[in-house]
Parts: C-alpha cells; sequence; structure tokens
C-alpha cells in the first residue's frame, strides 16, 4: 500500500466526497486526509498548510476549481493538483493544466482508477482519463490543419467551431460543453464577425476545418 501524508478533496457535492474519502482510506496508507466543500476555504486552510497531494472537481460554488489550483500551485510549487470532473470539453482540459494540474480525471473513471492515478501522482506520474488523452491529440492534430484565421479565434470560439465542423447542431453543442444555447449563439456570431463571414460553411472553410 502506497504511503502519503496529506491529501484533500475539494468537491462540493457531499456524497462523492464522503465516498472518496473512504475510497482514499481503504486503499492508501494516508497520514491526514481533509476535505472541502467550496474553493474559498479550501484556499485559505491549503495556503496556510499544504498537502500532497489535492484532488479538486471544477465547478464549485464561488471560485472554481481551476482558480483555486493557480492560486495555490503560484504558493505551493510541490503540490500535486489532480482534477476530477464530469467536465471534458478542451478548454477546462487546457485551462487546468496551465493552472498547474498534473493529472486530469472524469468523474466517470471507476473508483479503482482513480485510486491508482493518486498513487501514481505520488510516484511522479502524470495519469489522464483516455478521453482526455483523446481531446489533447485532437487539439493538436487539429492545429495542424488551421491556418491563421483559426489562430485569431479564442479557444472557445476554436471549440465551437471544432464542434460544428463534426456536424453537430447548437443545441446539441450546449448540451455536450454544458452551456446555454444563448452561449453557442453568442460565440458563433463573435467567431462570423471575426471572420467576417455569414454561415458555418464559410467559417469552416475559412479556418482551413472544411
Amino acid at each position: 500500500m502506497v504511503k502519503i501524508d496529506s491529501i484533500a478533496i475539494i468537491e462540493d457535492d457531499e456524497k462523492v466526497r464522503q465516498y472518496l474519502g473512504e475510497q482514499i482510506q481503504l486503499h492508501i496508507d494516508v497520514k491526514e486526509l481533509r476535505s472541502f466543500g467550496d474553493a474559498e476555504s479550501a484556499l485559505k486552510e491549503l495556503t496556510a498548510e499544504p498537502v500532497d497531494i489535492a484532488l479538486f472537481d471544477i465547478n464549485l460554488p464561488g471560485m472554481n476549481g481551476i482558480e483555486c489550483i493557480q492560486h495555490l500551485k503560484m504558493l505551493h510549487p510541490r503540490m500535486q493538483m489532480m482534477v476530477l470532473t464530469v467536465y471534458d470539453n478542451a478548454d477546462n482540459i487546457f485551462n487546468a493544466l496551465k493552472a498547474g494540474a498534473i493529472s486530469y480525471l472524469l468523474k466517470s473513471t471507476p473508483p479503482e482508477k482513480i485510486i491508482e492515478a493518486i498513487q501514481e501522482v505520488k510516484k511522479g506520474g502524470s495519469p489522464i482519463s483516455s478521453q482526455i488523452a483523446r481531446k489533447v491529440i485532437e487539439a493538436f492534430s487539429l492545429k495542424e490543419n488551421t491556418n491563421d484565421y483559426f489562430q485569431v479565434l479564442s479557444r472557445r470560439e476554436q471549440e465551437m467551431l471544432e464542434q460544428l465542423s463534426k456536424g453537430y447542431r447548437y443545441k446539441e453543442i450546449a448540451d455536450k460543453l454544458f452551456i446555454s444555447l444563448e452561449t453557442v449563439r453568442t460565440h458563433i456570431r463573435n467567431v462570423y464577425e471575426k471572420l467576417q463571414v455569414n454561415s458555418r460553411v464559410e467559417a469552416l472553410k475559412k479556418t482551413g476545418l472544411l
């Protein structure tokens, strides 16, 4: 059994937080396990007393997990930050990794795999869910095929076009990325304005996605 001095769980769903804590205590020799229901209390406590490994949800009340990771990583560079979330969109993945996360897992990951990932992080690894690895690879390969017009768009706008290039409708994109239909429409309008085009086909052709 791997020994870890201290682990923190930052998760607003009490049942998830409790279940994760039970699994960690069952399968990892941990001296101190701390849990927080929001980023603000985690930031305050972990600033004063850092842990070896912190497991973050992204969607938290108030400050989100990515912002908290960024703050803590600047204060405690040796603290290992892991993300455990339902969000698999490229924006969150890249923002979390840029903020300092060393691992990115989806909540659909089986409990034993989450435990293995924590152990792997302790040994110096950077485990990510296979679906996330695929997203990262797709994002890099996509950039190879695009042009300067694509690069002037924000990462979120690029993601909208990527989804459109795969044939998804606005409603499907909204559901897939956990955002409102109006937010999708706003992003697409901004894309059309930046590219000076009037349709999906024109936008995809101009950016090299079609």
